[in-house]
């Protein structure tokens, strides 16, 4: 009895690994030339760029009602600060000056615009949105939000002259 050594019992056997037939994850679409993408919560897809004509395309493919309302804050921006120096990074138009750095962007979302702040919470009154990062404040922009533009021009003239990030 000594000599016997334990046999494994049958359910314990190992049995070789099944196959897996896992598909490949479907590509996606590519974009006709001219065509542009539009990203979760409707955010377009542009390609990194400086000067007005990145920001204009962004703007123009805007879906929906958005596109009217970032005409519009584009206008209030240039009226605020004739200088301003714009780009699109990070699939968002940024603005601010060449010296200076970047003091405002803004971003679609599914049901609202976010504009950003960099230096909000130095804005008088403070902008309402806030953010994780101490300094940024936000503005929320629905479809049937009013916006006051002229406290929307007054925080992009304060914003301006604050010193801007650096991206």
């Amino acid at each position: 009895m000594a000599d016997k050594t334990p046999k494994k019992s049958a359910t314990a056997a190992k049995k070789p690994a099944a196959k897996k037939t896992t598909k490949p994850p479907k590509a996606m679409p590519k974009p006709k030339p001219g065509e542009v993408v539009l990203l979760s919560g409707g955010n377009p897809q542009i390609a990194k760029g400086y000067g007005d004509a990145p920001v204009q395309a962004y703007i123009a493919a805007m879906p929906e009602w958005k596109s009217e309302v970032g005409r519009r804050l584009d206008s209030l921006i240039e009226s605020a600060v004739p200088n301003v120096s714009k780009a699109v990074k990070w699939n968002s138009p940024f603005y601010g000056l060449e010296d200076n750095g970047w003091f405002l962007s803004f971003h679609c979302f599914t049901k609202y615009i976010k504009v950003a702040f960099f230096r909000g919470a130095s804005l008088k009154p403070v902008p309402p949105g806030t953010s994780k990062q101490k300094d940024v404040r936000y503005l929320d922009i629905y479809e049937h939000d009013e916006l006051d533009e002229t406290q929307f021009a007054d925080w992009v003239k304060q914003a301006s002259k604050l010193p801007g990030e650096k991206m």
